[in-house]
């Protein structure tokens, strides 16, 4: 097995190659491949709790399917327009809402609603107890992202560039704030989170704006990943996933762009790395984590973004993005298996698979549990057995 490359904890911050320079140079190799996987002996014991399949397999449109997690419920939403509710700990279903609609975004769980949108520019709210659909509106705007939901207010992203806040009890619009969309992006957009009285989220021009979750004011704007080059390739800059707010300090990553960390209260860099990822990063004790576009697994140390180690195994592997699982991470592949790796070492302790298919959303993990839906439709709930001494925290919702 592969080991992960370490830096000594004073070391120099250092320059990673941006993902267009880390193509095959070989003439005879059109393609660099991905790494073929090797024979593991696990270190830690995982446990498939148990799978169901949710339909809805088309797989180019699961870009923003994610499960979320609420209690002891797991909820998901299929593209062909299903919304569910599970129990978390065996999988039967406990209600079951049929939208009719091309679903791309969601859910997003709070306050006691259930919010997805869909790709024909719909947003629908059902009640996170019974299913009940509570209201659905039209925003004009293709939805590829998870809404993030509050008491008053529901934050929705759509692929053009605007940011909008929904009254959660009727759906009608509140407020929209837009940013500029480059001629070239990747698919996807960033979902917004909600911090306190701010809604955060990073846009395809590399910034990440934090807006008023009461009435949309724009509190601060960041540009993260300044954009360079001379073509539109060289010049993405996409902030495609989720920030992550810890405390007073928001984490955030972009595609050919940086690993940055910001103040919450200003949008100040504190520090940032250059890193791409199109996928995202999770945030530990010490470090932050994060799935690389070329396939490599990186931890940052989370104070000042010095590299700490480097796991190159799943090059190329078109990795989704982290979660924190206690004392481990865990990443899933583009031939369904899932990977977890010890948050010290970077060392990879166990493997299991799902259905053989493609998992373009990270896991969450929650509960003690890691669930994953698979871009065919399967989603699966995992546990690692536990042993004496194992883990000093509990798993960290990723």
């Amino acid at each position: 097995m592969m080991q992960p490359r370490r830096w000594p904890a004073r070391g120099l911050l250092v320059l990673i190659l941006p993902l267009l320079g880390l193509a095959a140079c070989d003439k005879e190799k059109e393609v660099d491949p991905p790494a073929e996987l090797v024979k593991l002996q696990p270190k830690i014991e995982v446990d498939k709790v148990w799978s169901t399949g949710l339909g809805g397999g088309t797989k180019s449109l699961r870009l923003g399917l994610r499960p979320a997690v609420d209690a002891e419920r797991v909820f998901v939403a299929s593209h062909d327009g299903e919304v569910m509710a599970l129990d978390m700990n065996n999988g039967r279903v406990l209600w079951r809402s049929k939208t009719k609609l091309p679903l791309g975004g969601g859910p997003g769980v709070g306050a006691g609603r259930v919010v997805v949108g869909s790709t024909d520019g719909s947003v629908a709210a059902f009640n996170a107890a019974d299913g009940a659909e509570l209201w659905r509106v039209d925003i004009g705007g293709e939805v590829l992202a998870t809404p993030a939901v509050a008491d008053a207010v529901v934050a929705v992203r759509s692929v053009d560039g605007r940011l909008r806040g929904l009254d959660a009890k009727d759906g009608h619009e509140l407020w929209v704030i837009e940013q500029n969309v480059p001629r070239l992006s990747l698919r996807g957009t960033a979902p917004p989170v909600i911090a306190g009285d701010l809604v955060i989220c990073g846009f395809d021009n590399g910034k990440v704006v934090a807006v008023g979750l009461a009435n949309g004011e724009i509190a601060w704007e960041s540009a993260v990943a300044p954009s360079r080059g001379r073509t539109e390739l060289e010049r993405l800059v996409d902030i495609d996933s989720l920030v992550r707010v810890i405390d007073k300090d928001v984490f955030v990553v972009g595609f050919q762009g940086k690993a940055a960390m910001l103040a919450l209260e200003s949008g100040q860099v504190w520090w940032a790395h250059d890193e791409s990822s199109d996928r995202g990063l999770a945030v530990g004790d010490d470090s932050i984590f994060i799935s690389a576009a070329s396939g490599e697994v990186k931890a940052l140390r989370k104070r000042d973004g010095a590299p700490v180690w480097e796991q190159p195994a799943l090059h190329r592997r078109a990795l989704s993005a982290p979660a924190v699982d206690g004392s481990t991470i865990v990443v899933a592949d583009f031939e369904g298996y899932l990977h977890w790796l010890d948050t010290a070492t970077g060392e990879i302790v166990a493997r299991k698979d799902t259905d053989g298919d493609r998992i373009t959303n990270g896991p969450v993990a929650a509960g003690g549990m890691v669930f994953v839906l698979t871009d065919s439709g399967t989603l699966a709930a995992f546990r690692r057995v536990e042993k004496d001494g194992d883990d000093k925290s509990a798993a960290q919702a990723g």
